[in-house]
């Protein structure tokens, strides 16, 4: 087991209505490597500001690694300060901006949370995030109900007016010059698996992992599998 001074400082970033639980069986399962961290996304509406945040409580240099949302502030992370950063992951997000029709969609889920509708995560719901064989775990489904419900209204319309504002970032993915890994559920219906192609494409010598039988909460759904993807990223050398 390694040393607590050998371990690598390691960051790592939830996703819309998500919090600590959305990587707990990384913290378990990689501790004996990494010394993790979860940032706290629920205080700020915009990307440079919860960027800044992480930045601002983070070691002098560290192992990013977020999902969804967390994948959008990682790359606004690597955009304002790549000379922080040791390695990258990227998990079951995106490189690119929404779309009208999607920001039309969030506007209208913004609108029902103003109203008072807000529900979290709902069993109906359930199914955009999990994948078919996931969504009858009881375990699980309680699991991502719980912490949608933690996270709260508030915090999700301050995070729903970030990520609608985020850049296309596909032009910025080259300057990566970190060791990356790019991971993704095979059947993410929220970001499937060709925007992750899309990136490791353009990440100069990223490895592209696509996790089968998983939608787009890869940490919870199948952590054996990622966290094995994940301790293959950590053990990379480093950046200079």
């Amino acid at each position: 087991m390694a040393s607590a001074a050998a371990k690598t400082p390691l960051v790592l970033l939830p996703g819309l209505l998500c919090d600590r639980a959305l990587w707990a069986p990384q913290l378990a399962g990689l501790g004996d490597i990494a010394e993790a961290r979860v940032a706290d996304l629920t205080r700020d509406e915009s990307l440079p500001a919860m960027a800044a945040r992480v930045l601002a409580e983070a070691p002098a240099r560290f192992a990013l690694a977020g999902l969804s949302m967390g994948g959008y502030l990682a790359q606004e992370i690597m955009r304002r300060s790549p000379e922080r950063v040791l390695r990258l992951a990227l998990l079951d997000t995106s490189a690119r901006a929404d779309t009208p029709e999607r920001l039309a969609q969030r506007r209208g889920l913004i609108e029902l949370a103003q109203k008072g509708e807000f529900k979290g995560i709902t069993p109906r719901l359930l199914p955009q995030w999990l994948h078919p064989d996931h969504v009858a775990d009881e375990t699980l489904a309680h699991t991502v109900m719980e912490m949608t419900h933690r996270v709260g209204r508030d915090a999700y319309l301050r995070q729903m007016k970030a990520v609608m504002a985020r850049p296309d970032g596909r032009g910025d993915l080259p300057r990566i010059r970190v060791p990356t890994l790019v991971l993704c559920g095979r059947e993410d219906q929220a970001t499937p698996l060709a925007l992750h192609e899309e990136i490791a494409a353009l990440i100069p010598g990223a490895t592209l992992v696509a996790i089968e039988r998983c939608g787009h909460l890869s940490t919870l759904e199948r952590p054996e599998l990622v966290n094995a993807a994940l301790r293959r990223w950590l053990v990379q050398p480093a950046a200079p």
